[in-house]
């Protein structure tokens, strides 16, 4: 359980898309990106956070999203993408934090992938609480649309979504609520008693409208969350964008729990 930090004891600097220094360790794809998010109670998810990390929120208040995509060509940085290894769906649970440096960031609860030897590798090197699943994404019964399907191969979850991309949105400007909910270029994650910072790096989302047409999630009862028993509070989508990945640093202690359970 986290303390309560008080706001003084984090600074606040920008949220600013800024390629770090050094070379990338992944590259990457995401593709066919779906954001959903949902409104949650602050106190409801300080507790849930290691120390040295506290909610982020947007007037006051904190957010649960759900990210259903496909990543395409994962590989080192130094080689070329492996069929059979760098294409697979992508399912992440998350929220969002700044740490004592006042960095902004996302931390995530889950992330479920349909390769088990993406999964190995995220929990192994990332410290990320990533999930094996059988998933699907395809085209959805109605023309244009797309459909996802989940289902965790250990414990069973499953999600499914449905949507239709509509017209191009305008760039979201710093500062405003689409802002805050997508351009997020840091993570944290917790493993071995310290907590850790990640960076990517990528342009800018080109986001669109979107129409979703069918979503039963389990991420939010699987991580212990009551489920949001309504649709998402916002919803965009984005057809993607090329993704660097950069090396974790350790940036704090964690005395509390680790995030893979």
């Amino acid at each position: 359980m986290a303390a309560t930090l008080s706001a003084s004891a984090f600074a606040r600097v920008p949220a600013v898309p800024t390629r770090p220094a050094g070379p990338a360790v992944l590259r990457q794809r995401w593709s066919a990106l779906l954001f959903l998010h949902w409104e949650v109670p602050v106190d409801v998810i300080l507790p849930t956070l290691p120390p040295g990390l506290e909610p982020d929120t947007f007037g006051g208040r904190a957010f649960l999203g759900i990210v259903p995509f496909r990543m395409e060509k994962v590989r080192p940085a130094f080689l070329p993408p492996l069929p059979g290894v760098s294409y697979f769906p992508e399912l992440n649970l998350r929220t969002y934090v700044r740490d004592r440096a006042g960095v902004p960031g996302v931390w995530f609860y889950s992330l479920d992938a349909g390769s088990r030897v993406a999964v190995a590798i995220a929990r192994r090197f990332f410290h990320l609480p990533y999930h094996a699943a059988r998933m699907e994404m395809r085209p959805g019964v109605a023309p244009g649309s797309i459909s996802f399907t989940s289902r965790r191969r250990a414990s069973g979850e499953e999600s499914r979504f449905e949507w239709f991309g509509g017209e191009a949105l305008p760039a979201p400007e710093a500062g405003s609520w689409e802002h805050f909910l997508v351009e997020r270029y840091r993570l944290y994650a917790a493993g071995g008693g310290r907590l850790f910072r990640g960076a990517v790096a990528h342009p800018p989302y080109a986001l669109r409208r979107v129409e979703v047409t069918f979503c039963a999630e389990s991420l939010f009862s699987a991580a212990g969350f009551a489920s949001p028993g309504r649709g998402p509070d916002h919803a965009v989508c984005s057809d993607g964008v090329d993704v660097e990945v950069f090396p974790l640093e350790k940036i704090d202690r964690v005395t509390t729990r680790s995030a893979i359970p």
